[in-house]
């Protein structure tokens, strides 16, 4: 509490000394010079305002509807720089603003000529200038008063979509069907030599953590130099469900028995426990499945343990195990009277 009473103290200290100071008639003096100075620097600047001046502006260019089958030869101009005239008032919101509205020049409306160029007269461009001026400002000059630019035609080729990222499921969830891209397939205009390299065409990186729901995402495909894709944005949906476990006993089958010999198995039926997605639970069975044992060799020794494999089995199924994963066997010849 002191220390706050000294604070107020102190202020109303400089206060004081303040007031003082504004009271002496040096102070007044000065204070009615510098309000004299503000008028006159006021009136000064409203009469430049109402005279008229000369500046520079720039107006950036943006080019429209370029067919997917042709490309620049070189980078066409990004803008152009103008010289206007109007009073200073209206220059100043040229001047604060930088830069004019951009200027879009639609490809599908421009002249071409027989050896492929796009041409934008100097009239069009002057039209499209002064729309982007206030009406009061005159036109000078500007450059370039003519864009000329020469183009080639590209040759097509259709490529698949390849899913490009990782995509992490939270715990007690599968994605339970392959990733669908739309579409599946895009044109890409290249020359021939680019294009023969080409086998796919990837989206960028995507990566989707402690995903639980279905999930669908716009995808930009990856860029390929002095190459355009039509289109350049694909929509990538992923399916995801809650998973449980199913256990199902699955007859063995086997292979490469040698002529003449039959095989006995103990067991000859074992468990496969497998995850799969809720909506798919009640649908699999013991038939979507393939448990082999291989006799190949065996009959170099009639009895013993053969290991198990799983060969087949649903893609979307994910992580199945065999129970056992061996088994006894025994081969038996078979009686010359068979």
């Amino acid at each position: 509490m002191e220390r706050l009473e000294n604070i107020k103290q102190s202020f109303k200290s400089i206060q004081r000394k303040i007031k003082i100071l504004l009271r002496r008639r040096q102070w007044k003096e000065i204070l009615i010079f510098l309000a004299f100075v503000l008028v006159s620097f006021g009136f000064w600047a409203l009469q430049s305002m109402q005279e008229e001046y000369e500046i520079q502006i720039t107006i950036p260019l943006r080019y429209r509807n370029l067919p997917p089958e042709i490309a620049f030869v070189q980078p066409p101009p990004a803008e152009i720089t103008a010289r206007v005239r109007d009073k200073g008032g209206v220059l100043l919101n040229y001047a604060i603003a930088n830069k004019v509205s951009a200027i879009d020049l639609n490809l599908k409306e421009l002249h071409t000529d027989k050896s492929g160029t796009f041409v934008c007269t100097k009239s069009d461009l002057e039209g499209a200038i002064m729309k982007k001026l206030i009406s009061t400002t005159s036109l000078l000059s500007f450059e370039p008063q003519q864009i000329q630019e020469p183009y080639s035609k590209l040759v097509k080729k259709s490529l698949p979509v390849v899913f490009n990222g990782n995509i992490q499921t939270d715990p007690g969830f599968v994605i339970s069907k392959e990733i669908d891209i739309t579409p599946p397939v895009v044109d890409v205009y290249a020359s021939d030599v680019t294009l023969k390299a080409l086998q796919s065409v990837k989206t960028a990186y995507l990566e989707i953590k402690k995903a639980k729901r279905p999930v669908s995402r716009t995808a930009q495909l990856e860029e390929i130099a002095g190459a355009t894709i039509d289109p350049a944005k694909v929509t990538v949906a992923v399916t995801i469900e809650e998973f449980t476990e199913k256990t199902l006993e699955v007859l063995l089958k086997s292979v490469d028995i040698p002529p003449g010999y039959t095989i006995r198995m103990f067991p000859s039926v074992v468990k496969v426990t497998c995850t799969a997605p809720l909506s798919r639970y009640m649908n699999l069975t013991e038939d979507d499945f393939d448990v082999e044992v291989s006799v190949a060799g065996a009959d170099r020794n009639v009895s013993g343990m053969l290991p198990v494999f799983l060969t087949r089995k649903p893609d979307w199924v994910d992580k199945a195990t065999v129970t056992p994963d061996s088994i006894e066997f025994i081969l038996e010849q078979n009686s010359q009277n068979d």
